[in-house]
């Protein structure tokens, strides 16, 4: 079954993900593009880059740059992106360097995120802002005002494997710096 999940991914999805992290839109993510992702993140939440949890993001996301880079010339390609997308990689490597920015967003570490969190978190990551609200309510399924880690990477899974999810419009680009 996580085969088929691979096969799932639409390219439309698979391109609106990669666009999200090549940055410069020079059609590879880089080594730096990926990684700077942590340290927007961490900034937007007010953490230092001396902070475990901020150390313990960034070694998750070197770990996911190392898979995605098959060639390993320290630039992923759309093909690169395209082959490697998918419930395997998802699993094995983009689910707890996922989780580990939920975790910079975090600052109690209950494992919820309130919309502010929520918000800054997905903007750090690249995602637009204009839509957060909806995206936030999407996932807070028992209106407690938080979104729990568990069903944010759930969401995302759904998306990278199968091109929907709650928050599917979550996933858009915001316009280039």
């Amino acid at each position: 079954m996580p085969q088929q999940a691979t096969t799932t991914m639409t390219d439309a999805a698979k391109r609106r993900i990669f666009a999200m992290l090549d940055r410069d839109g020079d059609g590879a993510i880089t080594h730096s593009e990926y990684l700077a992702r942590v340290d927007r993140a961490a900034a937007a939440m007010g953490r230092g880059a001396d902070d475990p949890v901020v150390r313990t993001a960034r070694a998750a996301h070197e770990e996911v740059f190392a898979d995605m880079d098959a060639d390993h010339d320290g630039r992923i390609t759309f093909e690169e992106y395209r082959t490697w997308a998918g419930h395997d990689a998802f699993e094995r490597s983009c689910r707890p360097a996922l989780g580990s920015l939920f975790d910079v967003a975090d600052h109690d570490l209950d494992g919820r995120l309130t919309r502010e969190q929520f918000t800054r978190l997905r903007m750090a990551s690249g995602n637009a802002g204009d839509d957060a609200g909806q995206a936030f309510d999407d996932l807070d399924t028992d209106g407690d005002g938080l979104v729990d880690r568990d069903d944010y990477l759930a969401a995302i899974h759904d998306y990278v494997t199968a091109g929907s999810s709650p928050m599917a419009a979550a996933y858009r680009t915001l316009p280039r710096p």
